[in-house]
């Protein structure tokens, strides 16, 4: 029988062991190094219109096969190694989703160009801070947000592909420019910090 700690986490994480660790080590935390915002930007674009189960089971595979998701290496990829990705099992075989990677990794990179990196960009649209959600239940979380569809709009003009605001969004709650957990979650406590203390109001304007 789970204690009641372990019941009150966000009930997702239960669902399969790496989803487990995901939750409890990476999902929500606030990050701010390009490699890894990227590795996020990519699991996020890849699992559009599949399972979360699925992407977090093949994220060991896609990360020997992406090259270790290091968009400079992924920005020169020909169409040779897109069609050998193509034939791995061990990634999602989706030709257009294959294609966005490269597509990806070279406006991150303009975008690293103009500013600096591609945290400051990213975390920009919140002045820094990080938005909670307070949520009592899983299901009162939004799929998507004014700042998703805001960020979206604008990764699109700048040349990425697969950023709908939904994924936006999931992807805003992965790198911890918003945090989702659950208030029951000890995650969310773990998070929350003096530094969000702007959270409410920017929480607030959202649902207006």
């Amino acid at each position: 029988m789970k204690g009641p700690q372990e019941r009150r986490r966000c009930s997702w994480a239960e669902r399969s062991p790496e989803e487990s660790v995901y939750h409890d080590t990476e999902w929500g935390v606030p990050t701010h190094e390009d490699s890894t915002i990227f590795e996020f930007l990519v699991l996020e674009t890849m699992q559009a219109g599949l399972s979360w189960t699925m992407i977090m089971k093949r994220r060991e595979g896609m990360r020997k096969a992406f090259d270790g998701f290091d968009y400079h290496k992924i920005a020169a990829y020909d169409d040779e190694k897109e069609a050998a990705l193509l034939q791995n099992p061990n990634v999602i075989r989706h030709r257009l989703k294959i294609a966005s990677l490269k597509k990806n990794a070279r406006a991150f990179m303009k975008v690293q160009e103009e500013f600096g990196s591609f945290a400051a960009y990213i975390w920009g649209f919140t002045d820094g801070n990080t938005i909670v959600g307070h949520w009592q239940k899983e299901e009162d979380a939004p799929a998507a947000t004014a700042l998703s569809d805001t960020i979206s709009k604008d990764l699109k003009k700048r040349g990425f592909t697969f950023v709908g605001s939904t994924i936006v969004y999931s992807f805003l709650q992965a790198i911890g420019v918003v945090n989702d957990h659950i208030v029951s979650c000890p995650r969310y406590r773990m998070l929350v910090t003096p530094r969000m203390s702007r959270v409410q109001e920017l929480a607030e304007s959202e649902k207006e």
